[in-house]
């Protein structure tokens, strides 16, 4: 007989997997609209010219954003890791002799059996905030980092729950996702700039040939100048806003990524509770995590810098934020669970 909390849990998982999909679609259209978009629409104004004149036909503008955006997104997942280990400070749990580091190790060892990874190198970040993250470029080259503060703070049961979560990461090859995404995200705010003086120069360069253009193709281009002129008017609305817009879908894709983890860690747990319980003493500890900086914030399993908008709900927290409201991952996990307990025959706690 199918369990309904196993229903529950893979529905829910398919669900922000889809949703996953469709923001990075909408960040890869919105990057084609800024680069292409240019040539699309220097191609409408180009193509009633006379014969002689300059016809835009290669995607020149597009074809060199891409590049540039590729280059950028390689190097950044190429060196990405070992830069975020470097920035926090973290040191490489190799031979164990503390207590809570040999726990840690075992905990590690015991979830990637569970997930089906191999075991990800294991950090330690000298923070008293507790948190936890994963960085790599694949399951073959993943590491795991949790903070001092995450180990004296939680019981056997949440800290498995919580390399759960982060194994959940790996699994699904968030860290490489979310790696890209920022890379591109940089990539958007470096263009924006350029982007902003070519336009500049542009519009004095495109009104000087507005009068030439109407004397060569007057009839034809007649039907197309307003759509040229809206096309233009939203290509350069776009590239304004282009850092902003770029930022929220990426972290659009993160908060969706912080709810398929914590089902793959009541998955592999198979004790959703033992996460939430996780999750409320985190938040409620002091913060921030100083030691894990904004670049890696989207990183870990709860935001590092103060929790000043995922300790609420709202338009502006589902905008701005970088991690889910935590009240909404713990009621999400405390419902699973309950359920199980219900599907069990036991009594909720």
């Amino acid at each position: 007989m199918t369990d309904d909390s196993s229903l529950n849990l893979f529905q829910q998982q398919e669900a922000n997997r889809r949703r996953t999909v469709l923001l990075v679609i909408g960040f890869v259209i919105f990057f084609a609209w800024l680069g292409f978009g240019g040539d699309y629409i220097y191609y409408l104004s180009t193509r009633g010219a006379p014969v002689t004149a300059y016809h835009h036909v290669f995607p020149w503008f597009g074809v060199v954003l891409a590049a540039i955006a590729v280059l950028t997104a390689w190097y950044a997942y190429a060196t990405g890791p070992e830069k975020v280990l470097w920035s926090t400070g973290a040191r490489e749990v190799v031979d164990p002799t503390d207590p809570k580091e040999k726990q840690l190790v075992n905990v590690v060892e015991e979830m990637s059996i569970a997930a089906g990874v191999p075991r990800p190198r294991i950090w330690i970040v000298d923070d008293p905030d507790p948190n936890a993250f994963a960085t790599g470029t694949d399951p073959l080259h993943a590491h795991l980092a949790v903070t001092q503060g995450l180990l004296d703070l939680c019981s056997r049961d949440e800290l498995q729950a919580v390399i759960g979560h982060e194994l959940g990461h790996v699994k699904n090859l968030d860290v490489r996702l979310m790696t890209t995404l920022a890379a591109l995200v940089g990539a958007v705010a470096l263009m924006h700039d350029g982007a902003t003086r070519v336009l500049r120069g542009g519009m004095n360069i495109g009104g000087g040939g507005g009068g030439g253009g109407s004397r060569g193709g007057g009839g034809k281009k007649g039907g197309a100048g307003p759509l040229i002129v809206i096309l233009l008017v939203v290509w350069i609305i776009s590239w304004l806003l282009a850092p902003i817009i770029a930022q929220i879908l990426a972290l659009a894709v993160s908060r969706k990524r912080e709810y398929l983890a914590d089902a793959m860690s009541a998955q592999f747990t198979r004790n959703p509770l033992a996460l939430a319980s996780a999750l409320q003493k985190i938040e409620g500890a002091d913060a921030p995590t100083t030691h894990i900086k904004r670049g890696a914030a989207h990183l870990c399993i709860a935001d590092p810098l103060g929790r000043r908008l995922t300790g609420h709900e709202g338009m502006l927290a589902d905008l701005l934020a970088t991690h889910p409201p935590m009240a909404k991952r713990i009621t999400i996990l405390r419902g699973m669970g309950y359920a199980q307990l219900k599907k069990e025959g036991g009594a909720p706690a």
